[in-house]
């Protein structure tokens, strides 16, 4: 045999030799693997959405009349309280008409009324005399002395001057003290007074200017929305999270809040409503939180990230997912190191959080779960521990929805 042909021999021969006796190593040693091992540890639930701030209500202010804006007080994110000014119209018109129903009741008081005194006085003065004429030619006619028609002309002029006695009384008493005359001109009085206080806008409610639409000189129409004001309340956040989290969500539950503005300053908001409807083209339902003490510097529609604490476990038995196989209906397999070999194991799994899941049954404090997959009863041998998830209080691994 060729001396460079057995060179190869003997170099195969090796190879082969390493290769068995590392096969052999491995059967002896085992596979090394990692593992987790198992501890009672605190265990929270989150859902995480994000929303705005919202308000309950808010006021939009228009004008009642017609007219031209002369002065504007406010501007957005003004704080108001009811009667404050806020907007000031041109008042020529209603100061006008004003003044000529002051006037019509000073004529009435000063001119009329007198002259109607004065008109009855005379006319029942005349009357008198046309009655005593009357009287007269009725003697004179019964004596013969004068005719019929002298008589006759001495009746009308009698009923002359009683309708004119009439309507001096009827006119005297529609001017009296307190009378129809009297209390028109009042309510025409009362009626330009209402239509002068209608050219000062003033707020109704508590609270904070959150948008305006008129500046002097504009004409404004009723029914336009000149001011709209966030009321003072309770401030509110909506936000829409995935329909998955549903059966997570209940009323009560806490949740921490941060604005894309002051990520560094959280607040605490409490889940009141849950909508009773599917929004069927994002596939999220609409969640309401009340924030019962609101900073300060929180604004209408400010960006807000909310997570909600769904539920929590003081000390739960918790399993990384990344150990889990297999994950249907609340059951799981994992595989655990048992006397040097891969153990399966069936579990039952309780609270999922922050990737990690609690362990109802099946695994006790202290098992050695390995990480990874190899055919059971394969010789293990451990290798590193995989280490522990991050504290789930603060994460969530549950699907949540975005604004």
């Amino acid at each position: 045999m060729p001396q460079h042909q057995s060179r190869h021999l003997i170099l195969l021969s090796v190879v082969l030799l390493l290769i068995v006796a590392t096969v052999v190593l491995l059967r002896i040693r085992g596979v090394a693997m990692p593992y987790y091992q198992l501890e009672t540890r605190p265990l929270a639930q989150h859902v995480v959405a994000t929303g705005r701030v919202i308000t309950p209500s808010r006021a939009r202010i228009g004008s009642e009349i017609s007219g031209v804006v002369r002065e504007r007080h406010v501007h957005e994110g003004d704080r108001v309280a009811p009667q404050d000014v806020l907007l000031v119209l041109r008042d020529d018109e209603q100061r006008a008409r004003l003044r000529e129903a002051e006037a019509a009741l000073t004529r009435l008081t000063e001119s009329d009324r007198p002259q109607s005194r004065v008109a009855v006085r005379e006319t029942e003065i005349r009357l008198a005399q046309a009655e005593r004429e009357a009287q007269r030619r009725r003697e004179l006619l019964d004596r013969g002395l004068i005719s019929a028609e002298a008589f006759e002309l001495a009746e009308r002029a009698e009923s002359v001057e009683r309708a004119a006695a009439e309507r001096a009384r009827l006119t005297a008493e529609a001017l009296r003290e307190n009378g129809p005359e009297e209390a028109l001109l009042r309510a025409r009085i009362e009626e330009a007074r209402v239509a002068l206080s209608r050219t000062i806008i003033r707020a109704g409610v508590s609270g904070t200017i959150l948008s305006r639409a008129v500046e002097p000189g504009d004409l404004v129409q009723p029914g336009q929305v000149l001011f709209e004001i966030a009321l003072d309340g309770k401030i509110e956040i909506s936000v829409n999270a995935d329909e998955r989290n549903l059966a997570y969500l209940a009323p009560g539950q806490q949740a921490r809040c941060i604005t894309d503005a002051f990520p560094e300053l959280a607040f605490p908001a409490t889940l009141y409503f849950v909508a009773p409807l599917i929004d069927a083209d994002r596939g999220t339902v609409e969640l309401r939180l009340r924030v019962p003490e609101p900073p300060a510097w929180l604004r209408q529609d400010m960006t807000v990230t909310v997570t909600i604490e769904t539920a929590r476990r003081n000390a739960a038995l918790a399993i990384p997912d990344d150990a889990l196989q297999g994950v249907a209906n609340g059951r799981a397999r994992v595989l655990v190191a048992h006397e040097g070999r891969a153990q399966a194991r069936e579990i039952e799994l309780g609270l999922r959080a922050g990737g990690t899941s609690e362990v109802l049954s099946g695994l006790s404090a202290g098992d050695r779960v390995i990480v990874g997959t190899v055919a059971e009863g394969t010789r293990i041998r451990l290798r590193e521990r995989a280490g522990t998830p991050a504290d789930s209080s603060t994460r969530r691994e549950i699907p949540a929805g975005v604004n």
